[in-house]
């Protein structure tokens, strides 16, 4: 059954920065700087946090991992925007 998982970071060297990005673009949609909404297994969520584990300082970075609940249970009010409204990724972001 896949969750929901909203991620975030704070990492302190660019090339990590562009790392974690970069791995967590594998995983799930960017909706922020530096947020993710990522749709994953519990397999899934061993292998990302096991990609990132490698890539971070763990005496600088810093990884927040939010279980929102089941993605079949998934609600449109699940996150509310102040400003410009939240869109649901229907299709991968690209960034060039």
């Amino acid at each position: 059954m896949r969750r929901i998982y909203l991620i975030t970071y704070d990492i302190c060297q660019p090339k990590r920065l562009r790392q974690t990005f970069q791995c967590l673009k594998n995983w799930g949609d960017h909706l922020q700087y530096s947020v993710f909404e990522c749709h994953l297994t519990p397999t899934d969520l061993i292998r990302c946090k096991a990609e990132l584990a490698e890539i971070i300082h763990h005496g600088e970075d810093q990884i927040l991992i939010v279980d929102l609940g089941s993605v079949e249970n998934r609600s449109d009010e699940l996150v509310q925007a102040i400003g410009k409204p939240y869109s649901d990724m229907a299709a991968p972001c690209i960034v060039v």
